[in-house]
């Protein structure tokens, strides 16, 4: 098998950020995302974001495209949420996504921004670059 490392940051959000990812269910969206990404061969590194939206730092291998990859993450999370006995709300995620790649040697400080990600938008010091979704 080749060796590849390509290191990616995406953020998605909820269809017209409405806030569908309440504290009841942030853990079970984002376990359900982290599930698909290993699934498809994905190395998660954080996943985290606010009730709008979502960011991973993850790893893709060079087999699948991202487009697929990131679809099948949005589709796989939204349908296992919607289905959920206790589920308070449905999710639904907005068309398209951001994605930027970046080194090896930056994956700590774009996990760190992924982790506290309530904090960044509460105190408004967000990296544009990795909230950018259009």
């Amino acid at each position: 098998m080749p060796y590849w490392r390509l290191y990616y940051h995406i953020v998605w959000p909820t269809v017209q950020r409405e806030q569908m990812i309440c504290p009841e269910i942030e853990s079970k969206v984002h376990e359900a995302i982290k599930r698909k990404a290993e699934a498809l061969q994905g190395e998660v590194f954080a996943i985290g974001g606010t009730e709008d939206h979502v960011h991973i730092a993850v790893s893709i291998p060079p087999t699948i495209a991202i487009s697929k990859f990131v679809g099948e993450l949005k589709g796989s999370s939204s349908f296992y949420i919607n289905h959920l006995r206790d589920n308070p709300h449905n999710i639904d995620w907005q068309r398209g996504y951001g994605i930027v790649s970046f080194r090896k040697e930056n994956l700590e400080q774009v996990v760190e921004y992924i982790l506290r990600q309530r904090e960044h938008h509460k105190c408004n010091n967000t990296w544009p670059t990795l909230e950018n979704y259009d």
